[in-house]
């Protein structure tokens, strides 16, 4: 896949009705045949399936931090944030959709690199690889979910662990080996985001199932009397507890990161001017599981709610059906990383095809053996990583708090502070500039604070 660093006529993005033949270096679908290249006809994405597929993007493993999020902060500070990050987001993907429309390049990669040459192409390409921590992750929760897993001593029985017993076939190995080659690994063979539509319906659905049973499990323990009064503001008593409020950072970000599937789909679209509506849209309904999640969560379990809220899901909830509602929460959530994980390896694939094979003149989509290829190579990756890697929630939050943090908002806000093509307005330079200034110095806080209390970890 090859980027070009300075290409002002990459594409012309135009409706259904118009459509032109897109660059052979553009790093998306083509949405007409190449002479050499035979593709089944597609007409384009619909409004629906883009916000299905840009929405799977979002809601992916951070949504179970959100709850001890609030719980840092309090419920009012802790809900306020949720939608100043949704309203920060909105803008600065907003930056990357205008930009790259004035300068009619086809995706982040090409617009980093329009503005700040191949080390700015490449600078975002190596951020995106960060998402191979979060791929791998997905696959330890599923694997932990399903057979189980055992921490501090205290072994915790998974979903199959508790209805069947302890067999070969109910085993971790076993499982994440089904569920990469069997499940995920055809999921992520297609070629075009747009596929994955139905599947991305059907993760919203069941990251939807699983707050309807948090609301109703909430509801019935508020009937019962078994809920007090949540805390509604932080607890401060010194400069240290000041800092750890900074560690929901890395969390948030990582919620809601999706910068670099948005051209992908936005060059898929049937009508391409309908991208900032899907933006909206998928945020807007992500916005809604978030808030109703933390509130729920934090109401639900107060000062016990854990760091991944899921595992709080592991105890007695002391109501009817209490154990049924657990294995339904839980496989829910597990099914859903499993249908969030082809969207994200997509933008994966892309960017290290660009790194790796940057000097190529043929796009990834009709080079069926480097498509093939480099999926192999990441899903083996991915794959080994989940089976001898035991945690790596540590990685995921300094991760959140560097890649992300850069994809969602400091690369934005720096190619509007750029302004190559003269079309920013004062209020954009100044909303850039407070994006890179809360975004570098609430993150720097953030690796601190986590560092510092890993260390202190360790000496106790």
């Amino acid at each position: 896949m090859t980027i070009g660093i300075h290409a002002p006529n990459l594409e012309k993005k135009k409706s259904r009705k118009n459509k032109t033949t897109i660059d052979v270096n553009a790093p998306l679908l083509p949405k007409t045949q190449e002479s050499d290249v035979k593709f089944d006809e597609f007409n384009g994405a619909s409004f629906s399936g883009a916000v299905f597929n840009l929405s799977t993007t979002i809601i992916g493993a951070g949504i179970m931090g959100l709850p001890a999020c609030v719980k840092k902060l309090g419920m009012v500070p802790g809900l306020i944030v949720i939608v100043l990050t949704a309203l920060l987001t909105e803008k600065s993907i907003d930056f990357i959709i205008r930009f790259s429309r004035a300068g009619k390049l086809s995706s982040y990669g090409n617009l980093m690199g329009d503005a700040y040459g191949k080390y700015g192409k490449a600078s975002l390409e190596i951020c995106v690889l960060t998402t191979i921590g979060s791929l791998i992750m997905y696959m330890i929760i599923i694997g932990d979910v399903i057979s189980g897993t055992t921490s501090s001593g205290i072994h915790h029985a998974g979903v199959l662990e508790g209805w069947f017993g302890v067999h070969w076939w109910t085993g971790r190995t076993f499982v994440i080996t089904f569920a990469t080659f069997v499940v995920v690994a055809p999921l992520v063979s297609f070629k075009r985001i747009d596929s994955l539509r139905f599947t991305s319906a059907l993760s919203i659905g069941l990251a939807v199932l699983f707050l309807i049973i948090a609301v109703g499990i909430s509801i019935i323990k508020i009937i019962s009397g078994g809920i007090g009064m949540p805390r509604l503001f932080p607890v401060i008593t010194d400069a240290a507890s000041v800092f750890d409020l900074f560690t929901v950072v890395p969390v948030l970000m990582t919620a809601y990161v999706c910068h670099y599937n948005v051209q992908s789909i936005e060059n898929e679209l049937e009508d391409s001017s309908r991208i900032r509506g899907v933006v909206r849209t998928s945020l807007t309904l992500c916005s809604s599981v978030y808030l109703l999640t933390s509130f729920f969560g934090f109401l639900l379990f107060g000062e016990g709610v854990l760091d991944d809220v899921l595992a709080n899901f592991d105890t007695d909830l002391g109501i009817p059906f209490g154990s049924a509602l657990n294995d339904a929460v839980r496989l829910s959530y597990a099914a859903h990383l499993v249908l969030v994980f082809p969207v994200i390896f997509y933008a994966l694939r892309l960017n290290v095809d660009g790194l790796i094979f940057s000097s190529s003149r043929r796009p990834l989509v009709v080079d069926n053996l480097r498509f093939s290829s480099v999926t192999i190579a990441l899903v083996l990756i991915i794959f080994l990583g989940a089976n001898f890697i035991p945690n790596i929630w540590v990685i995921f939050q300094f991760t959140g708090a560097t890649g992300a943090v850069c994809i969602a908002f400091i690369f934005p806000a720096a190619i509007a502070l750029r302004d190559r093509y003269n079309i920013a307005t004062k209020t954009d330079t100044i909303l850039a500039i407070l994006m890179i200034v809360l975004a570098v110095l609430s993150n720097a806080v953030a690796i601190y604070s986590d560092a510092y209390a890993l260390i202190n970890e360790k000496k106790a």
